[in-house]
């Protein structure tokens, strides 16, 4: 039978529409969580995982959900990838592998400082990637909100980032878990990785995230694909047409299960 624990998470899952599909919102460990449900889920149960800015330029997430795939958020804002924010990301991936039956292996989603949330993670958990989707990803904290290099950087935010991983600036700065440092545990399961970034980013400049991120994991052998678009700032986010997000992910979450 269902166990009362989980006939009373069932009652605390509040159901809505979100560009006219299904939402479930639900918590979990005390963090606000969604899951946006396909009209038909693909084979699989495959999902993509926003790390960051759900519903912030969607249109590869709603045309991957025509594909059957769920979309899935946890909010772990102003945690800038730290392992607290691991360990909230761990349960989130438990309750909904669990609940909902979702795939082993996730297709991950990073925008902007989302990017820390999706690489560290994956780096924690490279058996349970099917792949990684980045979008203008920051991909050290040196970099963003450290400001330590050419981009702008976020006083506000690196105090925040400095709090949320328990680290001194000096620390920080010596810190060697960043993802830019650590790829070797995707390069060994062969993560396949796409970037999609402006080279004009001011904010999280391409040379000091996506570029080393791209230089690094080649020399790993791993696989990425790097997506350019000349001329373009750290905004807008995403393709106008999403396509070639749409079909990275599904290529390699489709034959996952088939």
């Amino acid at each position: 039978g269902i166990s009362a624990s989980s006939c009373s998470a069932a009652a605390e899952v509040k159901h809505s529409q979100w560009n006219n599909l299904e939402r479930l919102d639900f918590t979990v460990d005390g963090r606000a969580a969604l899951l946006i449900v396909p009209p038909k889920a693909d084979v699989g149960r495959p999902w993509i995982w926003r790390t960051e800015f759900f519903g912030h330029e969607p249109q590869a997430d709603i045309a991957l959900t025509a594909k059957g795939f769920h979309i899935a958020y946890v909010n772990v804002q102003n945690l800038y990838g730290s392992p607290t924010a691991l360990d909230a990301m761990d349960k989130f991936y438990d309750h909904v592998t669990s609940e909902y039956g979702l795939m082993p292996k996730v297709a991950l989603e990073g925008f902007s400082r989302g990017g820390l949330f999706a690489l560290n993670w994956a780096a924690r958990h490279p058996e349970r990637v099917a792949c990684i989707y980045n979008d203008a990803p920051v991909c050290d904290f040196k970099s963003w909100p450290g400001g330590k290099g050419k981009g702008k950087g976020s006083p506000a935010d690196w105090k925040r980032c400095l709090d949320a991983y328990g680290l001194t600036e000096p620390e920080a700065l010596a810190y060697k878990l960043n993802p830019v440092d650590n790829l070797a545990p995707l390069a060994k399961l062969k993560v396949p990785l796409l970037h999609v970034c402006g080279d004009a980013d001011d904010v999280v400049p391409f040379a000091e995230n996506t570029k080393l991120i791209e230089e690094r994991y080649k020399a790993l052998g791993g696989p990425i694909e790097v997506i350019v678009k000349p001329g373009i700032g750290h905004h807008p986010h995403s393709l106008k047409d999403p396509q070639p997000i749409v079909d990275f992910v599904y290529k390699h979450t489709a034959a996952l299960d088939k």
